[in-house]
């Protein structure tokens, strides 16, 4: 997959490949399978969003979605 951040446009989306390590810029996440999401915001905070419902877009600029803790599937960054 490309380099998300050099990927996504204002109005695009690609599919999420979680890492704890792998940097990207995203300013929302759908899910589009019911999960819990980690994720680091562009704070640098690390948060968890548990048993995230299919069909939820988070609304946190996040710079990573962690591997460590998300149990949620078919996820998609979405940049504005």
């Amino acid at each position: 997959m490309a380099n998300p951040i050099e990927a996504l446009a204002a109005g695009d989306a690609a599919a999420v490949t979680v890492s704890d390590s792998t940097v990207v810029a995203f300013d929302a996440v759908y899910v589009g399978g019911i999960g819990n999401v980690a994720l680091r915001t562009v704070r640098g905070s690390t948060v968890t969003f548990v048993g995230v419902p299919a069909g939820t877009i988070l609304p946190v600029r996040c710079d990573r979605v962690m591997s460590t803790n998300t149990t949620a599937t078919s996820l998609l960054g979405l940049q504005y």
